[in-house]
Formats: C-alpha cells, structure tokens, sequence
C-alpha cells in the first residue's frame, strides 16, 4: 500500500511540472513557431516531448530530494 501512494505522488508531482511548463512556455512557442508551423503535427510533437522530458526530470530530482531528506522511504 505504501508503494501506491509514493506511485500516485509521483504522477501527481509530473502532472504539477508538466502543467508548469506547459504554461509558462506555450506562448512564447507558438509565436515563435506561427500559427502556420505550430498547425504541423511535428512541431507539437517536438514540443510535446520536451514538455514530457523536463517533467519527468523534475519529478526525479525532486522525488530524490525528498527521499535525501527522508520524507519518503522507498
């Protein structure tokens, strides 16, 4: 049981981030791509993945954090 609950705080935790990110780099992307190009399915992608990859490495880094600071035991 005790499993799940660091399982549903992690994904809790990357939803957070990706969210963040999502939101503080959507506008500056698509004006930078334009409307035309950000219409394309490989830059949302490109985007998309990056989203993803800082989430998931931001949800690393901070649930070793919490680990070195023993909130959590896992």
């Amino acid at each position: 049981m005790e499993k799940i609950w660091i399982l549903l705080l992690a994904v809790l935790i990357f939803l957070v981030f990706a969210f963040l990110v999502w939101k503080l780099t959507s506008g500056e992307i698509k004006k930078e791509y334009g409307t035309r190009m950000w219409n394309q399915w490989p830059s949302r992608l490109y985007y998309w993945q990056g989203v993803v990859l800082y989430g998931v490495g931001l949800t690393l880094i901070t649930m070793l954090l919490l680990k070195w600071g023993n909130v959590l035991t896992f």
